[in-house]
């Protein structure tokens, strides 16, 4: 780690140490950790971040993608303090209006949602649309994609972070935490990410027992896929009766209004959506087929938690259960309808995708003026930087490319204050203007010579010592 670094932030450090007595490992969550501590922030604004030792930084994080509007916007802002004064309390526990406003936006932005529920997290929205497709289905299996990320609860934490394998063999069933039960394991497919060839073979062999294929359209926000390898996927899925689900919680408004379902022109059955939707607050929804939506529907049966003698038992009819005290909360919805009423500003997506090709062909432009193989790949308002010669397809692709180098860059940025958790990708919102833009490459520029600086040295001295035999020689 830099020294700067350390000595920029040594609040941070202590803070950070203070925390740790309290909380395992000094965070709220693992996300939130990069060693050998994490900068702890006090203020926003815009584009900017700024530390407890008041070190401004141009953020890149945006809380992983989700202030796609920026810090403190003023219309999130204004809205959530309307309605709080309007409601006269913070949350009613009943339906109110903004709960069907909300639904009927998003089903006529979104091609493949006819039907809404919300969640508190784009985890929960996840969960919530396999459970629909198992029951739908009556299937048992789960089939996923190598390097997505849809969670951090049993089902899902499978083959999220991957070892380098073959190019031709599949992708292992790997459990990415303690805690698994074996069943996860066993029920889990796993798939290549634009790979349709592979794909194809592996949903044929399990083509009687998967319930749903479930994958990011764009893997990890940034890289995109081949559009004959997603219309591919989206006719196997029907062919074989399964249901495809799309994890739209990074792309949804990120990649355009209907996030990539609308960017591609392929509908899924179920889609999850998170982040944006929320504008800053925590939220889930889950979208699809009215049929298969309709299994959550109570007019099916009781609630479980109902004891009314009136209402037929759980035991008399298929029951889909879903629910949460917090869902469709009505401060967080405002907010969100908020976000997207200013996204649907006619120049506002031109704007913004202008801006983040702006300031990834000049960060192209840096590296290969410094000597430093590597290019960004991303759709949209999101992408990465992958330090490799060649272009990237998928997870295994990232994994061969320098990722010792890419952190190092990270750190570099950090200490001229670029802040992007150290080896994640980049989103940018609509307050990071052509100004900000102009401010990160000139930023961008001193940490990758002071990059290029430091490799030129070690490469050097690497040299001189292979010019002296050693005493074993």
């Amino acid at each position: 780690m830099e020294t700067s670094y350390l000595q920029k932030t040594p609040t941070s450090l202590q803070l950070h140490n203070e925390a740790k007595q309290f909380i395992p490992g000094g965070v709220t969550a693992n996300i939130k950790f990069f060693a050998p501590y994490p900068i702890v922030m006090n203020r926003a604004g815009g584009a900017y971040l700024y530390d407890v030792d008041q070190n401004p930084y141009i953020d890149y994080n945006l809380c992983y993608g989700a202030l796609i509007l920026g810090h403190g916007n003023e219309r999130v802002t204004a809205a959530v303090r309307e309605q709080l004064a309007t409601m006269g309390t913070t949350i009613f526990g009943t339906p109110h209006r903004l709960e069907t406003e909300m639904a009927k936006l998003l089903i006529d932005l979104y091609p493949g949602i006819e039907s809404v529920r919300y969640t508190n997290s784009g985890l929960e929205a996840t969960l919530l649309a396999i459970r629909l497709a198992t029951a739908w289905t009556g299937r048992k299996k789960l089939a996923k994609f190598e390097g997505h990320y849809h969670g951090g609860y049993d089902q899902v934490l499978i083959s999220v972070h991957p070892s380098e394998r073959e190019r031709n063999h599949p992708p292992a069933v790997k459990p990415d935490s303690l805690g698994l039960p074996d069943y996860y394991t066993e029920n889990t497919v796993v798939l290549p990410f634009n790979d349709l060839e592979q794909t194809a073979e592996i949903l044929k062999k399990h083509r009687h027992e998967i319930a749903a294929v479930i994958l990011e359209p764009v893997q990890g926000g940034y890289l995109p896929p081949d559009l004959a390898f997603l219309r591919g996927v989206r006719e196997l899925t029907k062919e074989y009766g399964m249901v495809l689900i799309f994890d739209e919680v990074k792309t949804g408004f990120r990649v355009g209004l209907s996030g990539a379902q609308g960017r591609y022109g392929v509908t899924p059955d179920l889609t999850a959506l998170g982040k944006v939707l929320g504008g800053g607050f925590p939220i889930g929804a889950v979208g699809g087929q009215r049929e298969i939506m309709e299994l959550c529907s109570p007019a099916r049966g009781a609630d479980i938690l109902s004891n009314d003698p009136h209402q037929s038992s759980p035991s008399d009819t298929e029951i889909l259960f879903h629910s949460g005290t917090y869902n469709g909360h009505p401060m967080i919805l405002a907010a969100g309808l908020a976000t997207i009423r200013s996204l649907q500003q006619p120049g506002t997506y031109a704007q913004l995708e202008e801006g983040t090709m702006k300031l990834r062909r000049g960060m192209e432009e840096i590296l290969d003026r410094f000597g430093i193989p590597g290019h960004t790949v991303g759709e949209g308002s999101i992408f990465n930087i992958v330090l490799a010669d060649q272009r990237v397809k998928q997870i295994q692709d990232v994994l061969r490319s320098d990722l010792s180098l890419r952190k190092e860059l990270d750190v570099a940025l950090l200490s001229q204050g670029i802040y992007i958790k150290p080896l994640n990708r980049f989103s940018l919102s609509t307050a990071h203007r052509s100004e900000v833009i102009h401010e990160t490459l000139e930023r961008f520029e001193q940490g990758v010579k002071r990059l290029a600086k430091g490799r030129w040295s070690r490469v050097s001295n690497q040299r001189c010592l292979s010019a002296y035999p050693s005493k074993e020689q």
